[in-house]
């Protein structure tokens, strides 16, 4: 049966980044420390807005707005490599918050990501509808925007699972800012993936990521870096998903 199959597929270090062949070495320079608000492009396309940034070894983190932001203790980060940034504006008014803001319960805000509870519950409900294990679907969202609800990428692409306008429509997805559809809808198109390239995992990050045309004009995954670093990327984290969950059952 399918579900078996996708179980069976999900297990912890299934996937190896090794297997694909992919490298992540970095050799920039280490980015300056920002002094105030910046508005921040990165190399694949994101735009982010950070209160600071600081270098950590050959990355770099980018503090959004919250508590203790100007410090580091408690806020919220983006660790990212130091090549990966392209472009620093500085804007005018310091951002709101764009992670771990607390909502009304049942109330989904256009500016604000749902808590972890309701993102855990938002994973596996749509997890559960089209059998795809909840940690790779998180492991997708945070591949793709970092949890940013707002997150738009150059390209155009939207939300926590950045759908593209006609993805998001073909998904019946009225507004990629609410977490819940963009969830419902990225799942949905993930799913098809799955379907398309007979539950084999890399494929269908790739084809997520690249485009279905591009899978199978190469027959594989293409060689296009961006992507091939999406995918372990993804795969990575699944996979460290996987081991804290060994870890904390063990305990």
């Amino acid at each position: 049966m399918r579900v078996t199959i996708r179980l069976r597929l999900f297990q912890p270090g299934a996937f190896q980044v090794g297997a694909l062949g992919i490298g992540l070495a970095v050799t920039a320079a280490v980015c300056p420390v920002a002094r105030g608000a910046e508005h921040v492009t990165l190399k694949n396309g994101f735009e982010l807005d950070c209160v600071r940034r600081e270098p950590v070894g050959d990355k770099v983190r980018l503090y959004f707005a919250g508590k203790n932001a100007g410090t580091g203790e408690g806020s919220n980060y983006l660790e990212v490599a130091a090549d990966a940034v392209v472009r620093v504006e500085t804007v005018e008014d310091v951002p709101e918050p764009v992670i771990g803001m607390a909502m009304e319960a049942d109330v989904v805000s256009l500016k604000a990501p749902p808590t972890k509870l309701e993102m855990h519950a938002m994973l596996a409900q749509a997890g559960a509808a089209h059998h795809i294990d909840e940690d790779l679907l998180a492991s997708v969202v945070r591949a793709e925007s970092a949890g940013q609800v707002r997150a738009v990428s150059r390209a155009g692409a939207r939300g926590l699972m950045q759908l593209m306008p006609e993805t998001a429509s073909a998904m019946g997805v009225e507004d990629s800012f609410r977490a819940d559809e963009n969830i419902a809808g990225g799942t949905a198109y993930l799913d098809a993936l799955l379907n398309r390239y007979h539950d084999n995992v890399a494929l269908a990050l790739a084809a997520y990521n690249a485009g279905p045309r591009a899978v199978d004009r190469y027959h594989g995954v293409p060689p296009y870096r961006e992507t091939r670093e999406y995918v372990a990327r993804v795969i990575r984290e699944f996979n460290r998903r996987k081991q804290l969950s060994q870890i904390s059952q063990a305990r």
